[in-house]
């Protein structure tokens, strides 16, 4: 099982697009200044280009931990890990034959779009909504803008789940 970069930082890229979409003034952009208690003042004066990095190295982290998740062939690499590694002293030809013929039989069970997209809902239901919703609470922040900024992220989670998931 091998790691396709390439789709990881394509997936990346979703946030940064979606967020120009979500964040604009015509969509969601100032409902979410006013639940932030945002202003047009306090946006300006920042280092866009330093912003805008980290936000993809965040997105790259996010898309590169998500596959773990969608991707349910991994799961069996990192059960029979210590049986294929010729340098352990656990190594098997057993269950590497065991593992090659399982994976030409279903190595490309639940690669999908749509089966990505569940786990990656599943991830902005389960685990983005918790922390920001925590996070919102302590802030003193109210339920917009817990909706507006978690209902972001389990959008994003869906479509960078969907195309983790259905490109091997």
């Amino acid at each position: 099982m091998h790691i396709n970069f390439l789709i990881v930082l394509v997936a990346a890229l979703v946030p940064m697009l979606m967020g120009f979409i979500w964040y604009n003034p015509k969509v969601l952009g100032t409902a979410w200044m006013k639940a932030a208690e945002v202003t047009q003042e306090k946006m300006k004066g920042a280092n866009m280009a330093v912003i805008f990095i980290m936000a993809f190295i965040f997105s790259f982290l996010l898309a590169f931990e998500l596959q773990w998740s969608v991707i349910h062939q991994f799961h069996v690499y990192s059960m029979l890990n210590h049986y294929i590694d010729p340098a352990n002293p656990n190594y098997s030809v057993d269950v590497v034959n065991y593992l090659k013929e399982m994976m030409d039989k279903y190595g490309n069970e639940f690669r999908t779009f749509k089966h990505g997209a569940l786990h990656g809902t599943l991830a902005g239901l389960f685990i983005a909504l918790p922390i920001m919703g925590t996070n919102a609470l302590f802030e003193r922040k109210g339920f917009k803008y817990i909706a507006i900024n978690t209902g972001f992220w389990i959008i994003n989670l869906a479509l960078m789940g969907g195309i983790i998931c259905a490109f091997p």
